[in-house]
């Protein structure tokens, strides 16, 4: 094996290490060598290999883990349900979260880490009051305004104000003192619908980005990242002291939408890795990028499941070895359809040799008769 026949990406890592080595001539062979020992060879059951390697220690995962991020009502799912969401690609996950990355000219800033999460948070005029009093008489409720938490969301009365006359439509908002909001109802509707009126303005939309509930400001490496409960990957990339290029959700469909399906692999990757990390159980990279390449080479995401890549299987011996077989054998039947024995499983259902490997190559040798007499030459009479 040659330098030459070795990947581009791989051989510029290797030749930046030659550069730092003192013995050139003596390491490059024993990298190469070892290089060359790490490829698969042809016909290896590479499939069967990293289904057993990720699922074995997956029977050792824990069931219902929740893991706590430092603040009350902030948590992510772990453990074995978390591995079954990724695989499935189920829609929505059970605990959306992100990870936030700042530029670098920003994440060495604590107050900047702090500002930025403050505005990441959602907040509606529920989370603002201090309480609330309704003038039956006159069908007015004001709200009064809790200066603290003003002072720890960085937002000011008048801009709840503002928010709030943008919001809500057909209302008389104004500021009675320095931080009482007061509103006028409609004077014709029943004291019931006051109520109603009043708990509808609560929810009311204020500031921040929409779908993220908690916020978490920690120290990683030398600068601040921020980690959130909920996400919205859109929204947040658009901040303007964001890096965008590394700030990632554990949402697979959402990094999809937003930035394709690259970054759909490289994210179901990423999570299965930190979940199996997570609970101290090792597994080589390789397999799960194969199960990622699996589910996302045809350009969108498809799940390990009877309606994702098992569905679409071209055989119907192999759809009918996974789940619903009556189904699966009754619809080829129906159709007339043909299977024409070229993977794995339906050549071991029907007990023939399968194409992996001593049984992926085909011999083909002359055949001599050992019954047959072999012709005696008699000697010349020269």
């Amino acid at each position: 094996m040659n330098i030459e026949d070795v990947a581009p990406q791989i051989r510029r890592e290797i030749e930046a290490e030659l550069e730092a080595s003192k013995n050139k001539k003596g390491a490059l062979p024993k990298i190469l060598e070892r290089l060359y020992s790490m490829y698969v060879e042809e016909g290896d059951s590479v499939g069967v290999i990293a289904a057993q390697s990720i699922g074995e220690p997956g029977t050792q995962m824990t069931m219902n883990v929740f893991h706590h991020a430092g603040v009350s009502d902030m948590n992510v799912t772990l453990g074995l349900p978390r591995i079954i969401e990724i695989f499935d690609a189920r829609k929505e996950p059970s605990t959306p979260t992100m990870v936030i990355y700042l530029k670098p000219e920003f994440e060495a800033d604590e107050s900047i880490a702090r500002k930025v999460a403050a505005r990441l948070i959602e907040i509606t005029l529920d989370d603002l009051i201090k309480y609330v009093t309704i003038d039956l008489l006159n069908f007015k409720i004001n709200f009064e305004l809790d200066e603290e938490k003003l002072g720890s969301y960085d937002i000011t009365a008048q801009e709840v104000l503002e928010s709030l006359q943008q919001r809500v439509k057909k209302i008389e908002a104004e500021l009675a003192g320095e931080s009482t909001i007061c509103i006028s109802a409609e004077t014709n509707i029943d004291v019931t619908d006051v109520y109603k009126f009043k708990a509808k303005v609560l929810q009311t939309y204020v500031r921040g980005v929409k779908g993220i509930s908690q916020v978490l400001p920690i120290r990683s490496g030398r600068g601040f990242v921020i980690k959130t409960s909920g996400t919205n990957l859109k929204k947040v990339v658009k901040i303007p002291e964001v890096d965008e290029t590394r700030t990632h959700s554990n949402h697979i469909w959402e990094m999809y939408d937003v930035l394709g399906i690259d970054a759909a692999r490289e994210a179901i990757i990423r999570e299965v890795v930190s979940t199996m990390e997570e609970q101290g159980l090792g597994v080589d990279i390789r397999h799960i990028m194969l199960v990622a390449d699996l589910m996302t080479y045809t350009g969108e995401i498809r799940g390990i499941t009877r309606y994702g890549i098992v569905g679409r299987k071209s055989s119907p011996l192999a759809r009918a070895s996974f789940e619903t077989p009556i189904v699966h054998l009754f619809d080829a039947a129906t159709h007339n359809k043909v299977d024409m024995l070229r993977g794995v499983i339906e050549n071991i259902m029907i007990n023939q040799p399968a194409p992996i490997g001593t049984g992926l190559p085909e011999l083909v040798a002359k055949k001599t008769d050992s019954n047959k007499k072999e012709k005696k030459v008699k000697p010349s009479k020269e």
